[in-house]
């Protein structure tokens, strides 16, 4: 398996650990919600179920923005071979280490340290239609693009 493809699997991985945590916290929600019984106290009971339908919605944003990021990872091809900085790029510096692809933070492959980024972050913007050789600077900080693929 390549980097790129380790990168990528591991960025599902993510995705999928998320989509499942966020599964079963609307499980509990609606699990709550159904065994919720009508107390005397109205008021704490209405209170009760106003903050469920709170933490469901939140969930259903969290969601949301799931499959957003799982739309994202399938428009990478990991066959295409990059030359300029791209979604699906992997970009090494002489800083750090790059996947162009979500949000997914630290990844170690092959004892070497790579920074899954979302096309929208600052630094990815800085880095996108770059190539080898193109020096960026981040923070006041000046790296050069080494390797793009």
């Amino acid at each position: 398996m390549n980097i790129k493809e380790a990168l990528y699997k591991s960025c599902l991985k993510f995705i999928d650990d998320r989509l499942l945590m966020v599964k079963n916290t609307i499980l509990d929600i609606q699990n709550s919600l159904q065994s919720e019984t009508k107390s005397s106290a109205g008021d704490k009971h209405e209170t009760g179920r106003a903050m469920l339908q709170l933490e469901r919605e939140k969930a259903g944003h969290q969601l949301a923005e799931i499959e957003k990021q799982q739309h994202i990872l399938h428009k990478i091809n990991l066959e295409l071979k990059h030359h300029k900085v791209a979604l699906g790029s992997v970009v090494k510096t002489t800083q750090s280490n790059y996947f162009i692809a979500i949000s997914a933070g630290e990844i170690t492959i092959d004892n070497v340290s790579y920074f899954a980024i979302s096309a929208a972050t600052p630094i990815a913007q800085l880095l996108l239609s770059k190539t080898i050789g193109d020096e960026v600077v981040f923070r006041e900080n000046s790296f050069k693009i080494v390797e793009v693929f």
